[in-house]
């Protein structure tokens, strides 16, 4: 007889059901539904982004107050981004993607919001534009939809989630999946351990190559963000046009 697990809580119950065995009938019903709730989001991702125009996605950590140094430097971002002819895409929450979405909006720019249904944190915040907020289940279909349909990434100081998006960019430009957009990572001292952990570990052991490094700029002001986006279009003699 199989030993009775613990189901207490939520987390609880999530591993007792991955070890639990299901007929075909379970399975076939449960995955197909998967499938088509899958299919929904990336139908439903595509269609309003479609014609969204030239984005930025701005990633950063849930967490930041209002009135916190970041959350400032985050709207002077997306307010200069929306001067030079950009939308903003975040994750719609709250915290640096409030200030960016607040920062877009105040302004009179596009603000798109990407929302993930999560336990706790995240709520939409009331800067999104009605018409351009989505809402995902499923983590993977919305990093899909920040990497299609934006024209370079800016990344303020986070957490967990924040690093996935960060290296999920740069993963897809390395293996040239998507094209090399500008990535900017905003705030020195917050980054610096993990840039000079790159240097140290990851280039010395030769699993990225140096040439990696220079996927990403790091700045210390909103003018410096912006100005490398502006810098990397003019190059290509490309601007937004809305």
């Amino acid at each position: 007889m199989d030993k009775e697990l613990p189901a207490d809580n939520e987390q609880d119950k999530k591993i007792v059901e991955a070890f639990k065995d299901k007929d075909w009938n379970e399975i076939k019903i449960s995955d197909s539904w998967v499938i088509f709730k899958v299919m929904s989001e990336f139908v439903d991702g595509f269609e309003k982004l479609a014609k969204i125009g030239p984005c930025v996605s701005i990633f950063g950590s849930a967490r930041t107050k209002k009135g916190e140094p970041y959350y400032q430097m985050t709207e002077e971002i997306a307010a200069r981004l929306v001067k030079s002819g950009y939308g903003v895409i975040t994750g719609g929450g709250p915290g640096i993607m409030e200030a960016a979405n607040k920062g877009a909006h105040d302004q009179g720019g596009k603000s798109v919001g990407l929302n993930i249904d999560l336990p706790f944190e995240q709520e939409s915040n009331v800067f999104i534009d009605r018409d351009k907020l989505i809402s995902f289940d499923y983590f993977f279909v919305r990093k899909v939809m920040f990497v299609k349909y934006s024209q370079g990434f800016i990344v303020m100081p986070g957490g967990f989630g924040t690093l996935d998006e960060l290296f999920e960019a740069l993963t897809l430009i390395q293996t040239n999946k998507i094209g090399r957009f500008p990535i900017v990572l905003v705030g020195k001292q917050y980054w610096g351990g993990l840039i000079q952990w790159f240097k140290d570990v990851l280039v010395a052991e030769k699993t990225i190559s140096p040439e990696d490094l220079d996927l990403f700029r790091l700045v210390d002001s909103a003018e410096e963000a912006v100005s490398v986006i502006d810098e990397f279009y003019s190059k290509y003699l490309l601007s937004p046009n809305f």
